[in-house]
């Protein structure tokens, strides 16, 4: 197991390297196109908004409530979007337990704030991105659950976690405010670490196929 820390997580199609304010300007270039893309998810609407969002992440990095990464498309050498580890969780064990973890690794955690390019949507970039992500969380934190949230409206989100082999807990009603406008319910989907290997493999056959 180690501690949370910045990361580079690079494959193939995709590298997700730890966000930061040079970030900025591709980030907002990418927003300013398509914005019907992202009805449904909170992304910054303008350039002062894109500096506002990476300095609003880098604040929970420096907290250790978070772990956000530009994602990048490989063959481009090109940033498409972003996404984070958050919801950190570190549960309370006894002394001596023999679940107790090393100070600074987690027992579960949340990928979120996810937004990609309309070119890098459902492509080999985000199944390798998620691949990484899940296999940092599941292989070198070794945590016990991976959660991911998404608008219950928005169904092609829903069926990308689905894709992953994330299951539905449940529907939070009226759980936070909506990207576009009024009060979200939201599909609460996790992936435990019993699962991931079959969900791995799974991934893994999706990107070898293209």
């Amino acid at each position: 197991m180690e501690p949370i820390r910045p990361v580079v997580l690079e494959g193939k199609h995709v590298r997700l390297e730890p966000l930061g304010l040079h970030h900025v300007q591709p980030l907002a270039a990418i927003v300013a196109r398509h914005r019907e893309t992202y009805r449904l998810t909170a992304v910054p609407a303008d350039p002062r908004g894109a500096q506002g969002y990476v300095e609003s992440a880098l604040a929970q990095a420096r907290a250790g409530t978070a772990l956000p990464f530009a994602t990048v498309d490989r063959v481009r050498e090109g940033v498409v979007g972003s996404t984070r580890f958050w919801n950190l969780e570190f549960w309370t064990w006894d002394d001596g337990h023999p679940m107790q973890r090393p100070p600074g690794v987690p027992d579960a955690v949340e990928i979120g704030y996810t937004w990609l390019a309309p070119e890098a949507q459902r492509t080999a970039i985000n199944t390798e991105a998620k691949l990484l992500m899940l296999a940092h969380a599941f292989e070198q934190w070794e945590v016990h659950r991976v959660n991911l949230k998404t608008d219950v409206r928005n169904a092609r989100s829903r069926a990308a976690i689905e894709r992953l082999g994330a299951r539905l807990d449940g529907i939070l009603r009226a759980a936070v405010p909506a990207a576009d406008g009024g009060i979200r319910d939201t599909a609460l989907y996790s992936l435990l670490a019993r699962e991931w290997p079959e969900a791995r493999d799974r991934l893994r056959a999706r990107l070898a196929r293209g």
